[in-house]
């Protein structure tokens, strides 16, 4: 079964950062932010941080369809954040497109 045009899909994405960069991602986050949801297709995106490890982070976002997420992943505003996030890691990024079921 393949993703529907019909569901919305949500995008949860672990980052694992190194402890010295914590601060700086968080920065980059909030100014961010607004832009990213402000991205065609995009219903809302959140930034959590890990109760019990404040390395790890995650982003939430939740998208009208699979061809709005793919638009802002292979956007330059994607490429260009990306770029500022990427070294910051403490391992590789985990990401998952999920769809309600219930």
């Amino acid at each position: 079964m393949g993703i529907s045009e019909t569901n919305t899909l949500t995008r949860v994405v672990k980052l694992s950062f190194e402890p010295q960069h914590i601060e700086t991602f968080k920065a980059i986050l909030a100014e961010h932010i607004a832009a990213i949801s402000r991205m065609e297709g995009c219903i809302r995106v959140q930034g959590f941080q890990d109760a019990r490890e404040p390395h790890i982070f995650f982003t939430i976002s939740e998208w009208k369809n699979e061809q709005a997420l793919d638009n802002y992943r292979y956007s330059p505003f994607f490429k260009t954040l990306w770029a500022k996030v990427k070294p910051l890691f403490a391992e590789k990024a985990m990401a998952h497109s999920l769809l309600t079921v219930v």
